[in-house]
């Protein structure tokens, strides 16, 4: 049985969306191998692997920096050694700091560079380390969590926004590059309650951040990672004329960028 589920590669799965899409492959019998950054990060993996065992799934459980290209393919080997396949990615991996897109000098160049290896890099090293597995299934897909902030230059940071607007050009290019084999496609989410903003913010900052995106959200609310778990899963398994697209969830606020 278990050589014939179809697996998924999940990013950044300890936390926030990739959490929330590591219970959502489960819950649709998705074999799992998901990655953890540091002790900390891994610990709290270990509780997401108990919730998706509660669904009939054993998770492999591996180190990933998507800093280093031998991670990356180390990653991808110890899935391939496990499962013997890989039919998905969901690339959740990601780092920011908020930093006033007006306070130019506060964004040093060395912060760029940083926010970038991982955000557009990474994403772009994992994706490729998965590739020959991917064309192998003949059904590969490939799904990058963006963000809203590349698509309206706001959000943590010039430079967080400006490495998912790079993710969001990179989707349509490998997009064209890995086809008719692998589909890629990215979500845009705006403010997810429990994403990144929660583990880089004190809890009065995110508070405040929290509810000013509710009130500026044309729907008066923020996503939450079950909402983008979901997308990412439908993308993957019943959206199969559907690849080089980056969806906005933003619950409306690319309406005020006009």
């Amino acid at each position: 049985m278990s050589d014939h589920r179809r697996v998924c590669l999940i990013t950044g799965a300890a936390t926030g969306i990739g959490a929330a899409c590591a219970r959502e492959f489960a819950a649709h019998g998705w074999q799992l191998a998901l990655s953890w950054l540091d002790e900390a990060n891994r610990v709290e993996l270990l509780d997401v692997a108990t919730e998706c065992e509660a669904h009939g799934v054993s998770p492999l459980l591996l180190h990933l920096d998507v800093g280093q290209d031998d991670s990356c393919t180390a990653f991808v080997q110890g899935a391939l050694q496990k499962f013997g396949r890989i039919d998905a990615l969901v690339n959740c991996a990601g780092t920011t700091r908020f930093i006033p897109h007006t306070d130019l000098d506060a964004l040093t160049p060395e912060e760029f560079h940083r926010t970038f290896d991982v955000n557009t890099v990474g994403l772009y090293r994992m994706t490729r380390a998965c590739v020959p597995a991917l064309k192998a299934s003949g059904q590969g897909s490939v799904v990058n969590i963006s963000s809203i902030g590349g698509v309206i230059g706001r959000g943590s940071s010039m430079a967080y926004a400006a490495s998912k607007g790079a993710v969001n050009t990179l989707t349509l290019s490998l997009a064209r590059a890995l086809g008719p084999q692998v589909r890629v496609n990215a979500i845009a989410p705006g403010f997810v309650e429990g994403g990144l903003p929660s583990r880089v913010l004190d809890a009065v900052r995110h508070a405040d951040v929290l509810q000013v995106q509710t009130e500026s959200s044309p729907l008066k609310r923020v996503s939450q990672p079950e909402e983008v778990a979901a997308l990412a899963c439908f993308i993957t398994e019943r959206a199969p004329g559907m690849t080089g697209t980056v969806i906005a969830m933003d619950n409306g606020l690319h309406l005020n960028a006009g």
